[in-house]
């Protein structure tokens, strides 16, 4: 279904279409934008998969 979704050539006229509706300056501020989201979502998971393990250990030292 998605084999060529990813394609070289589609690549760059994706890439090509951000720069006509964006401009060259504002890119590079999307970019980091999608960067930073991308990079506080993944620790806002990584946090709520510890979270557990951390509720766990305090009710242990608690009881303890």
């Amino acid at each position: 279904m998605f084999e060529g979704l990813f394609q070289p050539m589609h690549l760059l006229l994706i890439g090509g279409l951000a720069l006509l509706i964006f401009g060259p300056k504002k890119l590079p501020e999307l970019g980091k934008g999608l960067g930073e989201g991308i990079r506080g979502f993944k620790s806002a998971l990584n946090r709520d998969a510890k979270a557990p393990d951390a509720a766990k250990e305090i009710e242990s030292h608690r009881s303890a």
